[in-house]
C-alpha cells in the first residue's frame, strides 16, 4: 500500500506525510503534557514546548492548528506566546492575520507593539508600520522604547512622518541611543537633508559601523560622493574597518568621481581583509571597473566570484553592452539562462541596447515577442523605455511609436526617447510634434535632456522662433549654461543663420571640453569661414582643450566649404599627434576637400590607398565632386562601385543623371532614370521655407498653388528682367531635363528657392532680411541670379541649402562662389 501511495501520489504523498508527520509530533507533544489524575481532573503535567511547536508549525494550515491549540489550552492568554504568533504568521507572509492576532492581545506591552511595527516593515506595508505607532502612542499605556524608532524610521515614506518620529525620540530622550541616531541619520540621508544628517552624526558619543555605514551610503545615494569619502576618511582615523558594505558602497562612489586609483586600492583593501568573494563586493567591483572600461578585469572579478547571483550577470551583461561589446552581451546572457539563471526586466534593458547596437532587426523583433510574452512592458515603464530606444536605433519608427503609444504608463524618458528617436532618423518636424504633444501634458515637466533631444529637430527646419521658445525655457530653469544645452543652442542659431548669438553663447558655456568648439567649429564651417573655424581650433588648443574625433570631422569640413587644401591635409596629419584613428567620416571628408578642390585624380588616388574599405559616402563625395566638375569618365566609375555598396540612395541616380545632363548625354540620363525607377527609387521634389508673420510658408519648384501664386510670377518677371540689364545670361546646364529654350528659362525662374525670394520681397518691408532654406543644393544658375537679386533689391538674403549656408548681400556670396 505504501509503495503504491508514493508510486502513484508522488510529491502529493510526501506533503501529505510530512503534515501528518508534523501533526503526530504536535499531538505527543500535548498528549504528553496532558495526564489524569483518579478523581479524573486533567491537569499539565510538564510545560509544552512552544519553540519546537513553533519550529514545527512551518505552513499556514498547521499554524494555524497551533493557534487553535493556544486559545483552546488558554496559552493564547499570554502576551509572550500571541507575540511570537504574530511574528510567525509575519515571517510566513501573512500579514492580515498578524493583524488579527495582534488586535485580539488584551493587554500589549511594548515588544508586542514592537512586534506588530516589525511585521509591516518585514513585508513592506510601511505605511501600515507608521501609523501602528501612531496608534501606539495615542491609545496605548506603554511607550516606546529604544527597539521601536529604528525599525519605524525604516518605514518612513515622507518627511513629514520622519520628522514628527524625530520629536518623539527627542521628547523621550532618545537621541543618544547609538541604533536610534543611525536611524535617523539613514532616514535624513534618505530625504536629501544632509546637514541634518551630519549634525546627528557629530553629535553621537559612540558610532558602530552601522553607523558609518548608513551616513556614507545616504551620502553616495544622493550624489554627494566627496563628502561621502570624507566621511570614509573619518571612518579610517578612528580605527573602524570596512566591511563588505563600506566597500561595495564606496567602490560606487569611485566610479562617479572618476577615481580610478582610489578603487584599485579599495579592490586591494578588499583582498588583503578577505572580502572580495563577498557577493556584494564583487558585483560593485564589476560595476567599478566597467564603468572605467576595463572589461577584463571586471570580467576576471566575476570568474573568480564563489557565488553569483542575478545581479552580478545583470552588471557584467551591462558592462559589455556599455562598453559598446553588444555580441558578448548577448552571448552572456545565452550562458547565463545555462546557469538556470531567468532574465529579469534589467536583463533585458540591457539586451534591448545590445540588439539595436548589434543592428539585427531580426532579433528585435524575437526580443520584443519575449517581453510582450512576460507583460514586462506593463509591468516597467524602463522595460517599454528601452524598447523604444532599441527600435528608433534600429530606424524602425514605426514600431517604435507604436510600442510609445501602448505604453501604460509614459514618464519623461518615455517622451525623450521618441524625440531623440525621431530626430536622429531625419523626422524633424515629427520630433517637434512629439514635443508639442509632452508640453500639454501637465504633470510631466521637460528637462535639460529634453531640451538637448528637440534642439536639433528646430535647428535642422530653421524653425529659430521655435528654439527662441526653447530658448527662454532654458534661462528660466537656468540650464541655458549647461555644456550640452548650451551647445544644442549654438548649434540652433548657428544653422539659423545667427553666428554673432551663436558665439554670444559659446562665451557663456563651460569650454572645458571639445563639445562645444566642436558645434562653433562646425556653425562657421556650414558658413564658409574656413579660416575663422581654423582660427577657433587653434584657441581651443591653447586653452589646453585636446579635441576628439568630431573635432577634427568639423575641421576638414570646414576646409572643404572653403577650399583650404593644404590647411585640410595638416589637420588630418595632426590626428595621429592626439591618438585619433582616421574614420570614414574623415576619409569621406578628404574625398570632398580634394574633389571640390578639383584635384579628382588625387581623390580617387587617395581612395585606393584608404587602409579601411570605402563606403557609400566616400564614393558619393567623389562622384559629387565630378558633377561638380563634369568628369564623366570618373563618374561613371565612382557610381558603378557606389550602386555596389547602396544602390538604394535615390540621390546618388540624380547625380550621375546630372553629369550626363550637363554634357548633353540623354541617352545616359535616360538609362539612369530608367534604372532608378525599375528599383522603385523616386527623386525627392526640391522644395524651400521661410518663416514670416510666425508662420512656415513652402514653395516646391514649379509650384502654382500659392493663394499668391500670380503676384509671385509677376515679381520673378520683373526681377529676371532687371537682373539681365545688369549681365545676368540664364546658364541653361542647370536644366536637366530636354526641351526647348523657352522652357528651359521657366523651368530655371520656378526653382522653388527663386519662388521664396519673390514671396519674400512682396512680404516684407524694403531692405529687410530674407531667410530660406532649401532642402537639396542650391544650383548655379540660381545661386548667379541671388547675387544680383541681393543687389538690385538692397537686400541681405541668406539661404540654407542641404550643405552649408550661403549669405547673398550687395551681388556678392559669403561662399566666394566656391560650394
Amino acid at each position: 500500500m505504501f509503495r503504491f501511495q508514493v508510486a502513484c501520489k508522488g510529491r502529493l504523498f510526501a506533503e501529505c506525510l510530512l503534515e501528518k508527520c508534523t501533526r503526530n509530533r504536535l499531538y505527543s507533544n500535548v498528549v504528553s503534557c496532558v495526564q489524569v489524575s483518579p478523581n479524573g481532573i486533567k491537569r499539565i503535567g510538564r510545560e509544552i514546548d512552544l519553540e519546537i511547536l513553533f519550529e514545527s508549525c512551518n505552513k499556514i494550515r498547521l499554524a494555524k492548528c497551533l493557534h487553535a491549540f493556544l486559545i483552546v489550552s488558554g496559552k493564547a492568554q499570554n502576551v509572550v506566546v500571541s507575540t511570537k504568533l504574530v511574528n510567525h504568521y509575519a515571517r510566513m507572509g501573512e500579514i492580515y492575520l498578524s493583524r488579527r492576532t495582534f488586535d485580539f492581545i488584551q493587554s500589549k506591552n511594548v515588544f508586542a507593539w514592537n512586534s506588530m511595527m516589525s511585521s509591516y516593515v518585514r513585508n513592506g506595508c510601511y505605511r501600515d508600520a507608521v501609523n501602528c505607532l501612531y496608534k501606539m502612542l495615542m491609545t496605548a499605556d506603554v511607550r516606546p522604547d529604544f527597539y521601536t524608532f529604528p525599525t519605524v524610521l525604516k518605514a518612513c515614506g515622507n518627511l513629514i512622518d520622519g520628522s514628527q518620529i524625530h520629536t518623539w525620540v527627542f521628547k523621550m530622550g532618545f537621541q543618544w541611543d547609538m541604533f536610534i541616531a543611525s536611524a535617523l541619520v539613514h532616514m535624513y540621508c534618505k530625504f536629501g537633508l544632509f546637514r541634518v544628517a551630519r549634525e546627528i552624526f557629530s553629535g553621537m558619543t559612540y558610532r558602530d559601523k552601522g553607523c558609518w555605514n548608513a551616513i556614507i551610503s545616504g551620502l553616495c545615494q544622493n550624489g554627494s560622493a566627496v563628502e561621502a569619502l570624507e566621511i570614509l576618511d573619518k571612518m579610517r582615523m578612528e580605527g573602524i574597518a570596512m566591511d563588505p558594505v563600506t566597500v561595495s558602497t564606496i567602490l560606487s562612489v569611485c566610479a562617479v568621481i572618476d577615481d580610478f586609483s582610489r578603487g584599485c586600492l579599495i579592490h586591494l583593501y578588499a583582498i588583503k581583509h578577505g572580502l572580495e568573494f563577498d557577493l556584494f563586493v564583487g558585483n560593485a567591483l564589476i560595476n567599478m571597473y566597467a564603468k572605467f572600461g576595463l572589461l577584463g578585469n571586471a570580467q576576471k572579478v566575476f570568474d573568480l566570484m564563489e557565488e553569483r547571483d542575478l545581479v552580478s550577470w545583470n552588471s557584467l551583461i551591462a558592462a559589455y553592452e556599455q562598453n559598446y561589446n553588444p555580441d558578448t552581451a548577448l552571448n552572456l546572457c545565452r550562458e547565463m539562462q545555462l546557469h538556470d539563471m531567468e532574465p529579469d526586466f534589467l536583463t533585458l534593458v540591457s539586451l534591448a541596447s545590445s540588439v539595436a547596437q548589434t543592428k539585427d532587426s531580426q532579433n528585435s523583433g524575437s526580443l520584443h515577442a519575449f517581453i510582450l510574452k512576460r507583460c514586462w512592458i506593463q509591468q516597467h515603464v524602463a522595460i517599454g523605455n528601452a524598447v523604444v530606444d532599441m527600435y528608433s536605433k534600429l530606424g524602425i519608427m514605426d514600431s517604435a511609436l507604436k510600442v510609445f503609444e501602448a505604453l501604460p504608463l509614459k514618464d519623461l524618458i518615455s517622451w525623450n526617447t521618441m524625440i531623440t528617436g525621431y530626430a536622429q532618423n531625419g523626422f524633424a518636424s515629427e520630433a517637434i510634434e512629439v514635443y508639442s504633444m509632452l508640453e500639454k501634458c501637465e504633470d510631466i515637466i521637460p528637462n535639460e535632456a529634453t531640451w538637448v533631444s528637440v534642439l536639433p529637430a528646430y535647428a535642422h527646419v530653421g524653425s529659430l522662433r521655435g528654439g527662441t521658445k526653447i530658448h527662454a525655457h532654458t534661462v528660466k530653469a537656468g540650464f541655458n549654461v549647461d555644456v550640452f544645452v548650451g551647445t544644442s543652442l549654438i548649434d540652433l542659431y548657428g544653422k539659423c543663420g545667427r553666428l554673432k548669438d551663436a558665439m554670444s553663447l559659446f562665451y557663456e558655456v563651460p569650454r572645458r571640453n571639445p563639445i562645444p568648439w566642436n558645434a562653433v567649429i562646425s556653425c562657421h564651417a556650414i558658413h564658409g569661414h574656413g579660416e575663422t573655424s581654423l582660427q577657433l581650433f587653434k584657441d581651443m588648443l591653447d586653452e589646453g582643450v585636446n579635441p576628439d574625433h568630431v573635432s577634427f570631422v568639423s575641421l576638414l569640413s570646414a576646409c572643404s566649404h572653403s577650399g583650404l587644401v593644404s590647411q585640410g591635409q595638416w589637420c588630418f596629419d595632426m590626428m595621429h599627434k592626439y591618438g585619433i584613428k582616421p574614420s570614414l567620416k574623415h576619409y569621406g571628408c578628404m574625398v570632398d576637400l580634394l574633389g571640390r578642390a578639383g584635384h579628382l585624380d588625387k581623390a580617387y588616388n587617395f581612395i585606393k590607398s584608404m587602409p579601411v574599405q570605402p563606403d557609400a559616402s566616400i564614393w558619393g563625395a567623389l562622384l559629387g565632386a565630378c558633377r561638380i566638375h563634369g568628369n564623366v569618365e570618373l563618374g561613371n566609375l565612382a557610381s558603378n562601385r557606389l550602386f555596389e555598396v547602396d544602390s538604394e540612395n535615390v540621390g546618388y541616380y540624380v547625380l550621375l543623371s546630372n553629369i550626363y545632363a550637363n554634357v548633353g548625354k540623354w541617352e545616359g540620363v535616360d538609362q539612369v532614370r530608367s534604372l532608378a525607377r525599375d528599383r522603385g527609387l523616386r527623386k525627392t521634389p526640391g522644395w524651400s521655407s521661410m518663416e514670416i508673420d510666425n508662420k512656415v510658408e513652402v514653395f516646391y519648384t514649379g509650384n502654382q498653388s500659392h493663394p499668391q501664386c500670380e503676384d509671385i510670377y509677376n515679381e520673378l518677371e520683373i526681377l529676371t528682367d532687371k537682373i539681365k540689364s545688369l549681365g545676368y545670361v540664364p546658364d541653361y546646364s542647370f536644366v536637366l531635363q530636354d526641351v526647348e529654350e523657352d522652357e528651359k528659362q521657366h523651368i530655371l525662374t520656378s526653382h522653388s528657392e527663386r519662388l521664396a525670394i519673390a514671396y519674400g520681397i512682396i512680404s516684407t518691408p524694403p531692405k529687410t532680411t530674407i531667410r530660406i532654406f532649401k532642402n537639396l543644393r542650391v544650383c548655379g544658375d540660381c545661386h548667379n541670379a541671388t547675387k544680383l537679386i541681393s543687389k538690385i533689391t538692397e537686400r541681405e538674403i541668406i539661404v540654407r541649402d542641404s550643405n552649408r549656408f550661403h549669405h547673398f548681400k550687395d551681388g556678392n556670396c559669403s561662399c566666394g562662389d566656391y560650394w
